[in-house]
């Protein structure tokens, strides 16, 4: 996996130059795959055909909370087959558990989550939450699925708490730090029995009215990550065409309503840590009839000319429709959009100029990294129907920013030690000007405890082995490998 690769290629680098300096700790790709997406292109993009090194974790979606807080699948049949491994009818029926998504993962280092509700299935969120015995009920149905198909925690993408439309109420706000609460506690519970780390992590909206309904001091210590859906941003429901994705606010909307707002919306108003945030891409575009501008009136979706997504189509569906459509780009929000040359149809998407802009966002802010729906949208054949993977450009401009070299030279010479280190218990930083702020980090990126103003603490609690330090000073960032006895 790359990102297991790079973390050994930091433990030499460290080991050689412990002075060194870099902006930046290795970024998360959190990919989703949904198991609807199996069926499509005749089972093109199935576990065995999935590059798992472009990820570092996969989040399968979606599994179904219902009203008693029980977890079901939306789909026995393609779940089986995925999750499980392909069905072998004889001499007895199982499952060939060495082409499952979970194994080939594990096999790449890379982690398998479930996806608990989504969009059209989060209306049994606010009832579930509010009430002790089904969150239960919930939590109980989590670890369950956690040891039948061997993921790595959970993902609840609860859409959204407090949002009245998909029956939320005021008291979302409160039960939803609840149900994380309940959720983490079992999680942890299941860490000590069997050894291995469980992820929790959860999806939020862009808007400050959603965020408004999450309390965020108490949510944060229980997520491992904060995927916050950076698209949709403009669609069907809008009078005049729009960018469903900006990185930059467009000429006709309000400020704050694209990827950069959002991001500053949530660390800026509601403290989110920069180094929590997963920003959220969309490999699928939006097509909208008899639309002939950016910011022009239009008809709802193309369901004619995309027919096979309804009018929202794939990156893979765009790309075999070019010869349609003229490709223009909006320097002001860094995102291009399609109008058709004999159709009156206009397209937003992302293709890999303006997601190589949003890849250097991520870096230049210190994001934690980037979430992906969908990717099966990114996976391109040799000639459309030939049933043979050529390349995923999306996810490959992804990766090739994110491995741009980051070496940041000192403006001045800065002398940092640890001491002891080794240690069993008590470190001291030691440095020659002020040390605002120490982040603890496992091998495998996750960050374990932070520090502000103070260069000594105690890490007589953690297991022997390796650590790494984020050591940030009022002049730049340094990173160093700590060893606990």
């Amino acid at each position: 996996m790359k990102q297991t690769l790079l973390n050994l290629f930091v433990c030499w680098l460290f080991g050689i130059f412990s002075l060194s300096s870099f902006a930046q700790t290795p970024k998360e790709i959190v990919g989703y795959y949904p198991n609807w997406q199996w069926y499509d292109r005749s089972g093109l993009i199935d576990p065995e055909a999935i590059f798992y090194e472009k990820y570092t974790t996969i989040n399968y979606a979606f599994f179904n909370p219902t009203a008693n807080g029980t977890i079901v699948s939306t789909d026995s049949w393609a779940d089986e087959n995925l999750l499980l491994g392909p069905t072998i009818w004889w001499p007895v029926q199982t499952h060939d558990s060495t082409k499952s998504l979970p194994y080939l993962a594990h096999q790449a280092g890379v982690k398998v989550l479930p996806s608990i509700g989504g969009w059209t299935l989060s209306y049994n969120f606010p009832g579930i939450a509010a009430d002790p015995v089904k969150r239960e009920t919930f939590v109980q149905s989590c670890l369950q699925l956690i040891g039948f198909y061997h993921f790595d925690g959970v993902d609840l993408d609860w859409e959204y708490p407090g949002y009245t439309p998909n029956g939320g109420t005021p008291a979302d706000k409160q039960n939803f730090t609840l149900l994380l609460q309940d959720l983490r506690a079992a999680l942890d519970d299941l860490e000590i029995q069997t050894g291995q780390e469980y992820l929790l992590t959860s999806c939020f909206a862009a808007s400050q009215e959603k965020m408004e309904n999450i309390d965020w001091a108490n949510v944060l210590p229980l997520l491992d990550m904060v995927n916050l859906m950076t698209y949709d941003f403009h669609g069907s429901w809008d009078p005049e065409s729009n960018h469903h994705t900006p990185l930059y606010p467009p000429a006709v909307v309000e400020p704050d309503w694209c990827f950069d707002g959002a991001f500053n919306l949530l660390t800026e108003t509601y403290n989110v840590p920069a180094e929590k945030i997963n920003l959220g891409v969309s490999f699928c575009g939006k097509a909208l009839v008899n639309c002939t501008q950016l910011y022009g009136p239009h008809s709802g979706y193309d369901g004619s000319t995309f027919w096979e997504d309804e009018g929202q189509p794939t990156y893979f569906n765009i790309s075999k429709r070019m010869g349609q459509f003229t490709r223009f780009w909006d320097e002001q929000v860094k995102c291009p959009y399609l109008l058709g040359n004999s159709i009156n149809t206009f397209v937003t998407y992302d293709d890999g100029e303006s997601v190589g802009y949003k890849a250097r966002y991520v870096k230049n802010k210190n994001a934690k990294g980037l979430i992906v729906w969908e990717i099966t949208a990114d996976y391109i054949e040799t000639s459309p129907g030939s049933g043979v993977i050529a390349s995923t450009p999306l996810m490959d401009t992804i990766n090739a920013v994110f491995d741009e070299a980051t070496h940041v030279e000192n403006p001045v010479k800065t002398l940092i030690s640890i001491l002891p280190n080794p240690t069993s218990g008590m470190v001291k930083i030691v440095a020659n000007e002020l040390v605002t702020e120490v982040s603890v980090y496992s091998v495998s990126g996750k960050m374990l405890r932070r520090i502000y103003g103070n260069s000594n603490f105690d890490i007589t609690g953690f297991n022997c082995g390796v650590y790494f330090l984020e050591i940030k000073t009022n002049s730049s960032i340094y990173h160093q490998k700590l060893l606990k006895e």
